[in-house]
Order: structure tokens, then C-alpha cells, then sequence
């Protein structure tokens, strides 16, 4: 990574420190308890930590990679900050969101976003990885649509067992962090 997408790295951290992460007492989607919580939307919502969001994804894509592509609703600031940006950059990589059950009405589609041919290489990205079960999900429904996933791509991945469940798959899974990370920097820079 070159010193400026580590100057991006670092101000998301920050950034995730004082507005992601929460100590607690929690039950997670997966419904496992935690003595911790982290919400990325108030920072993936936000207009700087979707573009350093967005900037630090894009620089992860393989060249080969037509969309990016997550389970709604966590994934979808990510996956239109990186198309955006995509297009700021001449790399023009599509946005795909995919649904928790099909569209009730019309198409009663799974996918959102332009149909791309058979085969297309797509990137899922996530926000929080914990068991994996919601990119899982993703993967699945855009392997179904006739779509090759190369990878999962996280903001953070909590060690919680989601690595093991990609690898399963056959999908490498690679995160912006991991939670000791974000956890010694919350040591050093007070929550709110």
C-alpha cells in the first residue's frame, strides 16, 4: 500500500474508533453474544468514510473484477462508494446489491444493478465479519445468477470464525482490519 492509501487507512481507523465501535453488552445477527458492537454505517454513511472506504476497496480489486456486489443494507454504501469511484477513475466497476428474499413484485429478482454477462467477476464486499453468514448469503445468490466470486472483502474481520466459513467455500476473504486492530487503537483514542 503506498503512503497515501496508509494515510486513508489510518484516518479510517480513527474514524471506525470513534464512531463504529462500542463496548457493551451485545447479541449479534449471528446470534452470538459479544462484549463489543460495531456499527460502520454512521461512518460508511458519511460522505469522507464512504470515499476512504471506497478508495481503500478499489485499490484491493483484482483487475479483472466487473461489480462489486453485497447483501443489503450493510454493504450497500460500500458497493456504490467503490462504483463511483471506479468511475471517477476510468475503471467503471458496477454496483450490484443483493436482497435477504426476492423482490415481491415485477422480476422478483435477488440482484439490483445492470445485468452483466454469464461469468463476470465480482468482488463482494461487507462491512463487519463475524460468522460470515450475510456475505455467505451474497455469494451464493450472485454464484446462482451465473456470477464468478473471486473474493470477500470486509472492513472488519471480528476472528469470530467467518475466515474458516469462506475458506470452506473456496472464497479467500481479506479485511481492511482485524478487530485486535481497531481494539488497541480504542485504547489509545477515546469513544464517545
Amino acid at each position: 500500500m503506498d503512503d497515501s492509501l496508509l494515510d486513508l487507512r489510518q484516518e479510517l481507523l480513527e474514524s471506525l474508533c470513534h464512531n463504529a465501535y462500542r463496548a457493551g453488552d451485545f447479541t449479534l445477527s449471528s446470534g452470538q453474544k459479544s462484549s463489543y458492537y460495531i456499527n460502520c454505517k454512521p461512518v460508511t454513511l458519511s460522505a469522507r468514510g464512504a470515499y476512504l472506504v471506497g478508495r481503500l476497496f478499489l485499490a484491493q480489486l483484482a483487475p479483472e473484477v466487473t461489480a462489486v456486489a453485497g447483501l443489503t443494507l450493510g454493504a450497500d454504501p460500500l458497493v456504490v462508494a467503490v462504483s463511483v469511484l471506479s468511475n471517477v477513475r476510468g475503471q467503471d466497476r458496477a454496483a450490484l446489491i443483493v436482497r435477504k428474499e426476492a423482490k415481491g413484485h415485477g422480476t422478483m429478482s435477488f440482484i439490483e444493478g445492470p445485468e452483466l454477462p454469464a461469468g463476470s467477476v465480482v468482488t463482494v464486499l461487507e462491512d463487519v465479519i463475524t460468522t460470515g453468514g450475510s456475505a455467505l448469503k451474497a455469494v451464493e445468490r450472485l454464484q446462482a445468477a451465473g456470477y464468478q466470486v473471486n473474493e470477500v472483502l470486509a472492513i472488519v474481520d471480528r476472528d469470530a470464525g467467518g475466515t474458516a466459513a469462506f475458506a470452506a467455500k473456496g472464497i479467500p476473504l481479506r479485511s481492511l482490519f482485524q478487530i485486535h486492530e481497531l481494539q488497541a487503537s480504542v485504547a489509545v483514542v477515546p469513544t464517545r
